[in-house]
This record gives structure tokens, sequence and C-alpha cells, in this order.
């Protein structure tokens, strides 16, 4: 056995996770058609993974106009609630915790993804831009695709989304979830409020940084009002450096991102919510976040902090005995090796990931991969 500090208990939010290692939020679009209904499949692949001491689901959309990619699940029908059902109960049973990750992809969808073909809805009439989306219907269901031109929401609009994701943290509750994520990353809907490049609102949600918080204010306020505020969480993806123009997040780097996300976080802390997950840029050599924000970070908010993002085993045992993070997500390696706890605790070998597996399909590359001999 390995001597780690990863294998110590944390609480968050009243429960008690048995170890520092975190399934993160990974996109696999299996769910059942039509409906975007978690299935049986889905189940044994999270309850797999079940020897986590933190899981999120993938990102689950709130409603129908949430979906940017083919055959991701929901949490707006009773279907779909049925199916997490079968998911929570199977990880219950393994002793495992798990929180579903409330997803809305705003302009980064396609038509033919949004009800009757309408237009994406977004802060401000802003295409998104070195991203692509997955189409779902026709000759070329799951095709790469640019995504289409949004229409700017208005203002009643905003304040309706707000209780779509306070419906959707009723739902999560009743499929047995044991809290909420906030998805505010990766250029999507929450993020896109945020950013300065594409908010260009004048209305109480647009201009100052005050006011472009404002949403995800509202609606952390709004989930919290079903779950409490130790059993929310929120990712952010704040990029200081990037390389090329693919690199870039959806194109969403701030002229000041520590300024930005600090203000965030304490915002986000006044609110009392139960942690803040950090998503890390995952591309090879990408830079690493800045030490000052990290101990910006630290300093302004004082629950658990998660890191994710091409971490290994020593980068984070580092970032933990720096002070700096408490949870850590481990994306691919944990799917390519659904026992990695174990093989970290025991100095195993890890299973490389299948690349060409990872989106979409059925049991190859999703369920199939082997545990290590006992």
């Amino acid at each position: 056995m390995i001597d780690s500090s990863l294998f110590t208990s944390l609480t968050l939010g009243g429960l008690t996770l048995k170890n520092r290692i975190a399934l993160p939020p990974l996109t696999r679009s299996r769910s059942t058609q039509p409906g975007d209904v978690p299935n049986a499949l889905m189940s044994d692949y999270y309850r797999q993974r079940a020897s986590a001491g933190f899981m999120i689901t993938e990102g689950t959309q709130i409603e129908p106009r949430g979906q940017g990619y083919a055959w991701t699940p929901g949490i707006y029908s009773q279907e779909q609630i049925a199916g997490w059902q079968q998911v929570t109960q199977a990880v219950h049973e393994q002793g495992g915790v798990i929180f579903c990750q409330l997803w809305h992809v705003g302009r980064v969808s396609h038509d033919s993804l949004q009800p009757d073909n309408q237009p994406p809805v977004a802060p401000s009439a802003i295409r998104a831009t070195a991203v692509k989306v997955f189409i779902e219907t026709g000759p070329d269901a799951g095709a790469l695709a640019d995504p289409s031109m949004p229409r700017a929401l208005e203002t009643a609009e905003v304040q309706a989304l707000v209780e779509l994701y306070r419906v959707a943290a009723v739902n999560a509750r009743e499929a047995g979830f044991d809290g909420v994520e906030l998805h505010s990353a990766n250029g999507y809907l929450l993020n896109q409020f945020i950013s300065e490049h594409t908010n260009l609102r004048t209305d109480e949600y647009g201009g100052t940084l005050d006011n472009r918080l404002r949403f995800l204010r509202e609606v952390t306020e709004a989930v919290i009002s079903v779950f409490g505020s130790e059993r929310v969480g929120v990712r952010f993806a704040p990029l200081f450096e990037t390389t090329a123009e693919e690199r870039v997040y959806l194109g969403l780097v701030e002229s000041d991102p520590q300024a930005t996300y600090i203000q965030a976080a304490a915002m986000l802390n006044e609110l009392g919510i139960g942690y803040l997950s950090i998503a890390e840029a995952d591309w090879d050599n990408a830079p690493e976040l800045p030490e000052s924000f990290r101990k910006a970070l630290r300093e302004t908010f004082t629950r658990p902090i998660m890191y994710s993002g091409c971490y290994t085993q020593e980068k984070a045992e580092r970032v933990l005995a720096d002070g700096h993070g408490d949870l850590f997500g481990f994306g691919r390696t944990f799917i390519a090796n659904p026992d990695l706890p174990k093989r970290f605790e025991q100095g195993l070998p890890l299973n490389p990931v299948d690349y060409a597996t990872l989106y979409g399909g059925g049991e190859t590359g999703y369920v199939d991969y082997p545990f290590a001999t006992p």
C-alpha cells in the first residue's frame, strides 16, 4: 500500500467522503433515445466507479434548449428522473456520493438540437467560435458541426431560466442525488453571462462584473432553496494563458481572469455553497494555473476546493500538500480505470484510455475496461 494523503476523508455538506479522489463531470453521450433518458448501462458505469470519494455526473441539461451535443442526458422529464434513480441507487448501494451537474449550453448548440429547430439562446446574439457541437438528427447524426447563431434572451426569459434551474434541482433531489453542481465553465450559459466577450447586455444582467454575475447569483440562490447551501457546488474554468486559437475555451478568456473569478468566488463564499470546482486547461503541455490564483482562491473561498484537468496522483498530492486544494478529479484516467482509487493506493499500473469510444456507442470503451487483478 502507498501512504497517500489522497486517502484521508473529507467532510462536504455533512457528507463524509471516503477519499479525495473524484470522478469529475465527463460527457459520454450514452443516454437512451428518444428523450435523452439515463439507462441501465449508465447505471453500471457509475456503479463501477463508486469507490471515488466524490462523483459528479456528466453535464445534464435542465431543459431541451440546454442541449448542445447528441445523446446527452436531461433532468427535466419524469422518464429522465426515473432513469437517474437507477444511477443514484446503484452508487449509494456501493457507499458512494454523487451530485448531478446541472447544465445549459446556451449558444453552444445547433438548430437541429433545439426545439422546433429554433436558434439557441444566449445572453447576446454572438455566435460561438473555436468549438464544435455534435448534431443529433438526419444522416449526419453524431457529426461535428459549427454552432448556430443564437438569439439574445429577453430579461423576462433570463428570470424564467432561473426557475428552470430550480425545478431541475427539485428533479435531481427526486432522482436521489446528494446535491447538485452548477456548470459555470467552458463557455456554457452561466459562463456566457459572466464573460465580457459574450455578455453585451444593457439590462441588469449586463455591463459591470457585478451585473454579469447576477444570473449566477440568482441561479445559485434558486438551487440552494432546494438542497441547502452546502449541497451545492459551482464549476469554473479560468484560463490565464493560451497558445493557439483552438485551445481557447470557446473564446472566453477574460482580460483579467484573476479579478473576475476571485470576485465570483467571494460572492459564492458569501452564499455559503459547499465547494468550488476548478477545471484547468487539459490539452497536452497546457499551462498550470498561476500560484497567485490558487493562493487568492484559498484565501477567498473557505470551503472545499476541487481541481481537475490532466491531474496525476503526484500532482494532486502536491497541490493537497500545499494546502491549495482538497479534492481532485481524474477524468480520462477514471474512464479507463473504474477502480482508480485501488490502483492509486496499491501502486498498480493504469489502463490507457480509448479515445475513439469516448462519445456515443454502447458498452465498448464505457463499462468494459478491466479492473485490476485482486
